[in-house]
């Protein structure tokens, strides 16, 4: 699981299953297609969130009601094609909340990646039902109910909280799914399927990101010039596109670290769950008791003499710190010692 060529041999196997499904009857067998949406939609959220309390998930004030006034959550982000961003956190990267793709791009500069997105829900807000995830398909409502009710358990820095809760949320909406759905039902596989294509798409952004920071790296050490960099990362974005689900022009600087937030560390949440007998309430729990174990982002900062609490080094070091806590508490855990 924490092998990137692993990821990719995943990725392959998964495109090639696609590429011989074609259409009709054998594709959906095999990668079948998620039932819309329905008006009983209120019914499946308190199903689903039975299941969440059923694994240890606390209440939350999310999905309390539609959004008549909100359709979805719009996000806008802008860098230069020179840099290449940690995760969408990084301040290299301006955010903004424009509602139109034209307006992000306007008044980006000519060599600005730009990034439009538009969310259906949004963690941590008392995000309503909106209209956008009525609009969607079964298996992503499950998807974002889940996720975004992970993200109320915990208190951990984005970077790690996101891979987190998709990992989390992978596990249960299949676990969900072999509940709720009859064996062989559109429903249970689309769900299932959706889990387990958004799992091996994380292994395989950790390979892609791996590549393309390299590229990066050489061009910080002085080895190849500006317009070299930007013509091998066009040869590694386009094929990188179909292993990770992009579309023709999609992939670029924010979008592949936007991605890599929800990744980089899903192998190593993939291992404690593993640790812990592949249960969801244990492993949650063991992410609770590290939540409150972690260090005080001021005193990771203090300790290695970081005076901009904003700034990516503060970013990465307070990463780098709570996944320490959690790899000590692994090991002593291997050993028969739980310090979690």
């Amino acid at each position: 699981m924490n092998s990137p060529s692993a990821a990719a041999r995943l990725a392959a196997a998964a495109l090639l299953a696609l590429s011989f499904a074609g259409c009709g009857p054998l594709r959906e067998l095999i990668a079948p297609t998620a039932p819309a949406m329905t008006g009983e939609w209120a019914a499946l959220l308190e199903e689903l969130r039975a299941y969440e309390r059923s694994i240890g998930f606390e209440p939350t004030a999310n999905f309390t009601g539609a959004g008549k006034d909100q359709a979805s959550f719009h996000y806008c982000g802008r860098v230069s094609q020179q840099l290449l961003p940690w995760s969408y956190e990084d301040p290299a990267i301006a955010w903004s909340t424009a509602a139109s793709e034209s307006e992000c791009r306007a008044g980006a500069a000519a060599d600005d990646d730009i990034y439009f997105r538009t969310l259906e829900a949004q963690g941590e807000s008392e995000t309503p039902v909106t209209s956008a995830m009525l609009a969607g398909k079964l298996d992503r409502f499950v998807y974002l109910v889940i996720h975004e009710d992970c993200h109320d358990q915990f208190a951990l820095p984005y970077g790690v909280e996101e891979a987190l809760c998709d990992f989390l949320t992978h596990q249960a909406m299949s676990a969900f799914a072999e509940q709720k759905y009859p064996a062989g039902s559109r429903e249970r596989r689309s769900i299932r399927r959706y889990a387990e294509t958004q799992g091996v798409l994380a292994l395989a952004t950790i390979e892609w990101y791996s590549r393309v920071e390299t590229l990066y790296a050489r061009r910080q050490r002085g080895e190849i010039n500006a317009e070299l960099l930007l013509r091998e990362r066009a040869s590694l974005f386009e094929a990188a596109e179909k292993p990770l689900g992009f579309g023709h022009g999609e992939l670029n600087n924010i979008s592949l670290a936007s991605n890599m937030t929800y990744s980089r560390y899903y192998p190593q949440i993939g291992d404690a769950y593993a640790m812990h007998g592949r249960d969801l309430a244990r492993t949650i729990a063991v992410f609770r008791r590290l939540d409150a174990a972690k260090p005080a982002a001021a005193a990771v900062q203090k300790k290695l003499g970081i005076e901009d609490a904003r700034s990516i080094e503060s970013l990465r070091a307070y990463e780098d710190a709570v996944m320490a806590t959690l790899r000590a508490a692994l090991r002593n855990s291997s050993r028969g010692a739980d310090s979690l």
